[in-house]
């Protein structure tokens, strides 16, 4: 959800730290999680001249993590905690895979890309889960085969009612 980003980019900075330049991590030169290349880059196509990770500025932080992260994963469109999860899921591990474990999770096409099928079916995953869980319950009880039918009924109604509310 759109209000939520600010929280969200505060908790991420919580663990992307300051300036490192370990020789083990491939990408380099970081300040708050962001590359020098990535910097480079953004200062590039905002017109302006790149100048050392270390001097990034909380506006430039900020601007790059809505840009590059927050909004690839559509996080002003998924419901809220799945936003962050996915966000800081994005930050630390790629865009691409995160949105491609969302998607298995939501059971749509993995194809990396948060577009609507995927905010669609996230919207909607927890409600029939519990729905589903719901019907296996019932179809446990011994009453099942007196009440079945009904029951049935009244559950893929519960469904299309659900998809209704979460368009």
């Amino acid at each position: 959800m759109k209000e939520n980003y600010p929280q969200a980019l505060r908790q991420v900075l919580k663990y992307e730290g300051g300036y490192v330049d370990h020789p083990k991590d491939p990408g380099g030169p970081t300040n708050k999680g962001v590359t020098q290349a990535v910097y480079d880059a953004w200062q590039k196509k905002n017109g302006l001249p790149t100048q050392s990770v270390r001097n990034i500025s909380d506006a430039a932080v900020a601007a790059i993590y809505k840009q590059q992260y927050w909004d690839a994963i559509s996080g002003d469109d998924l419901p809220s905690g799945v936003d962050f999860a996915v966000f800081d899921y994005a930050v630390n591990s790629g865009v691409s895979r995160a949105a491609k474990t969302l998607q298995g999770i939501v059971g749509v096409t993995q194809d990396g890309q948060i577009g609507p099928a995927t905010i669609q079916a996230t919207k909607t995953y927890i409600a029939m889960t519990v729905t589903n869980k719901r019907l296996a319950f019932m179809q446990s009880l011994s009453i099942w085969s007196t009440f079945g039918r009904g029951w049935s009924a009244r559950i893929a109604d519960v469904k299309n009612q659900i998809l209704a509310l979460t368009k």
